[in-house]
């Protein structure tokens, strides 16, 4: 029966899950792997731990929805996670390489309860995985990457950063999708992040980094970066949209979730008529809403923005002194003091609105969930996925 005997999936399933004991025997994969071919090694980086719950994870999902017989969604993402395995040079031999030691490690950690039933699903899913993965890359025509290098690296807060950078050649997404980047002083350490504006025919592109407690990219980011350093990155991903023809808009930006919105923003000014646009932008203090000069530009050529800045303290710390000052003139912006999801639910449930909500996952969590509460339809809330 294969894919189709969902008793032998589970099995599998179980086997991996990562809310059992699968780390060990994911660990025993990716060690056998790198045994039968020595050259996937070097596409990893030292550290394995969140490698091997990514993997375990993505298998867990799809191995799931195969036994509730829903093969659509893990096919899609399997294409598209094929597409964007190039950036590390993967080849045939590689997949290859996979199926074998995955083959093996699970043959090898089950073989009291392998049966024909589970060597034969075994068989169907690894086979379906590669298969998949490598087909997708084989058809696609583009590079299997993009490189470019900083020109410029803004310090605009204590533990926030402005890069700018011309690519080598123009990386074609839509304003609102994220790319998966690597940087020199993180080798190996893939992260993803939203570009800031829309697509330039130059190759110009922009990200906001604000470096995350114990995040080695994000700091190395932050503090290290220089013009001239070498970046690399994927093709893009992710949904984000404005329907223009559709219904008024909320958008809310927490941080440098601002990115994605504001790419989206700027892309809506080459049109004369939109819909209304109400941006609620916040951050911890006045001083780390780093960008809203840029948002009161906005706002003040185009009648159909607007928008409301929010930190969570009235007053900036001390070490604010020591970055460029971001407030704009007065007289567009009224700030306000809170939380955004309280400050956003003061005015309703923004029910009859397109909503974006872009920021850390807590802060996107907690907003959807209040307007969630407050009557907003669940179906008209997008945001990116909050685990990547």
């Amino acid at each position: 029966m294969g894919l189709e005997d969902s008793e032998a999936l589970t099995f599998l399933r179980d086997a991996i899950s990562p809310l059992g004991q699968s780390d060990a025997m994911i660990s025993k994969f990716y060690t056998c792997w790198f045994a039968i071919d020595g050259s996937v090694r070097d596409m990893f980086p030292p550290d394995m731990a969140e490698q091997r719950a990514m993997f375990a994870r993505a298998l867990d999902w799809a191995l799931g929805e195969f036994i509730a017989q829903r093969a659509e969604e893990p096919i899609a993402f399997l294409a598209q996670l094929g597409r964007d395995h190039r950036k590390y040079g993967v080849t045939h031999s590689h997949y290859e390489s996979l199926a074998q030691a995955l083959y093996a490690t699970l043959t090898a950690n089950l073989d009291d309860q392998w049966t024909d039933a589970v060597d034969e699903a075994a068989h169907q899913l690894i086979n379906l995985v590669t298969g998949v993965m490598s087909g997708a890359a084989d058809a696609e025509d583009g590079p299997g990457w993009w490189e470019g290098t900083v020109v410029e690296h803004q310090r605009v807060s204590r533990d926030l950063a402005v890069i700018r950078l011309y690519l080598d050649q123009p990386l074609p997404y839509h304003p609102g999708q994220y790319v998966n980047v690597e940087v020199p002083q993180v080798p190996r350490r893939w992260r993803y992040m939203s570009p800031a504006i829309p697509t330039q025919a130059d190759g110009a592109i922009e990200f906001h980094v604000r470096a995350v407690y114990g995040g080695m990219v994000s700091n190395a980011i932050v503090s290290e970066t220089r013009p001239g350093d070498r970046w690399r990155m994927s093709g893009a991903h992710g949904g984000l949209e404005v329907d223009r023809d559709g219904e008024d808009v909320l958008m809310v930006a927490g941080s440098t979730g601002l990115a994605p919105l504001r790419s989206i923003i700027m892309d809506m000014t080459r049109f004369g008529v939109n819909p209304r646009v109400h941006l609620f932008y916040g951050a911890r203090y006045p001083c780390e809403l780093y960008d809203l000069r840029t948002l009161w530009d906005l706002a003040s050529t185009n009648p159909w923005l607007s928008v409301t800045p929010v930190s969570e303290y009235s007053s900036d710390p001390p070490w604010a002194a020591d970055y460029p000052d971001v407030q704009p003139p007065r007289g567009l912006h009224v700030r306000q003091k809170g939380l955004l999801p309280e400050i956003i639910t003061r005015y309703g449930s923004w029910g009859d609105r397109q909503i974006l909500v872009s920021g850390g996952p807590p802060m996107v969590r907690a907003v959807r969930a209040a307007l969630i509460s407050k009557g907003a339809p669940v179906q008209r809330i997008q945001h990116d996925p909050l685990e990547l």
